[in-house]
């Protein structure tokens, strides 16, 4: 199938709609996380990842277990026949409640899947975009960017080479822009 069968094929209204619940979670740059896992998505589909359904959808509930704490797995396995292996890759990129965030990037790191290490790199391309001096102090920004440096980039030599270039050139812009603070 070539990717505008793929994408006609593609199914992604339910995940959509369960996703709307994030409209009420606000972002510290602004806006709402559901325009956050649209970005991710947009990413993802930037890149051409068309023909990973499970992906696609889980890029728009990423963050759905960590934003909304009430939310169950069993509203998205129940959405469609990929729910159960959307929530097996929702969970391999959710940090856990008290995991300190350096062990988390460890983890997905060490023992994601390659579709994890793909939507991490992903949702990591989306935040740095995201990540300015008027919401973020330069310490803060130090500090995320050496995260990425140490996680991230590895993340994406695994996974995505053209990944890596854009995560490597948005550290280079981010940490610049730092320096012009001071």
């Amino acid at each position: 199938m070539d990717d505008l069968a793929t994408l006609r094929n593609l199914v992604l209204a339910p995940y959509i709609l369960k996703a709307t619940a994030l409209i009420g979670i606000k972002r510290k740059v602004g806006g709402n996380q559901f325009r956050h896992v649209f970005a991710t998505l947009g990413i993802l589909l930037d890149y051409k990842l068309f023909n990973d359904a499970v992906l696609l959808k889980a890029s728009l509930l990423h963050d759905f277990l960590e934003d909304l704490p009430a939310a169950q797995v069993d509203e998205i396995r129940c959405i469609d026949q990929d729910g159960d292996a959307v929530v097996e890759l929702v969970l391999e990129v959710t940090q856990t409640k008290g995991e300190p965030k350096p062990d988390y990037l460890e983890r997905v790191l060490l023992t994601g899947s390659v579709n994890a290490k793909v939507l991490k790199c992903a949702d990591r391309i989306s935040n740095l975009t995201d990540l300015h001096l008027d919401t973020h102090t330069s310490g803060k920004i130090s500090e995320y960017l050496d995260q990425t440096e140490k996680y991230l980039l590895p993340m994406a030599t695994e996974v995505n080479a053209n990944m890596l270039i854009e995560l490597t050139d948005l550290v280079k812009r981010r940490r610049e822009l730092c320096r012009t603070d001071i």
